[in-house]
């Protein structure tokens, strides 16, 4: 018999839903909106351990009274403590980077199968947005996978950077205007795999198994280029 696939997000969003008490909107974002959001291809980031979401500033208020999520979220991660699984971390947005007007594009995930609990993600833009704030390799392989499955070119990202708030962070910001010419470039590279193949591309699909390297060797020798300025000055 073959087995399900692992999905953590809806397990943990599940014990989550069984101790609220009325109908509850989360938007999340890192992997659970990768898992949850994007139908069955998706499914391949379901080992995930935990679950993040943003709270819009413009509901704090609301949501920072609303005691029956903050005990929820509280049961829900005591409950799966033992097996490594919690609802991570409740950023607002100001501290993720988003376009301005993020909140009114937000996509909705189904949620059937939940009493109370209401599932939205961001848009895929503002989802890639999220994962320039680090240079990690996990985030860059996220936004690639974003960038194939919804088609989003090079000029779309010109313009989500353009119209994207500023984080609270400022090591996180500066990190966000550092991998723009990164992503510009994978963005580049994924339309033309597309427009090579003149087909939509399978889930899994490779443009270069060494698309990683060659995507960050040049960013690395800038970077290398930038540190022998600052020490001649």
């Amino acid at each position: 018999m073959a087995t399900l696939p692992i999905n953590n997000p809806k397990r943990i969003l599940g014990t989550l839903d069984s101790y609220l008490e009325r109908e509850t909107r989360i938007i999340l974002f890192g992997r659970a909106a990768l898992t949850l959001g994007f139908g069955d291809f998706g499914g391949k980031f379901g080992a995930t351990q935990d679950v993040d979401a943003i709270l819009p500033t413009v509901e704090m208020t609301r949501i920072e009274s609303d005691i029956q999520f903050w005990e929820a979220v509280d049961k829900t991660n005591r409950e799966l403590e033992p097996t490594g699984l919690y609802v991570s971390h409740l950023f607002t947005d100001r501290q993720v980077v988003l376009t301005e007007r993020w909140l009114e594009k937000i996509v909705e995930i189904p949620s059937g199968e939940y009493k109370y609990l209401r599932l939205f993600r961001p848009s895929s833009i503002d989802l890639i947005l999220t994962k320039m704030m680090r240079n990690d390799r996990e985030d860059l392989g996220d936004i690639r996978f974003i960038l194939e499955r919804d088609r989003i070119g090079a000029d779309m990202l010109e313009e989500a950077f353009k119209n994207s708030c500023k984080v609270e962070v400022s090591e996180l910001q500066e990190s966000f205007l550092k991998m723009q010419p990164l992503v510009r470039k994978m963005a580049l590279a994924v339309e033309n795999g597309r427009s090579i193949g003149g087909v939509a591309e399978p889930a899994g699909y490779t443009l270069d198994p060494d698309w990683w390297a060659k995507l960050t060797d040049e960013f690395r020798h800038q970077k290398g280029r930038e540190k022998d300025r600052d020490l001649s000055l």
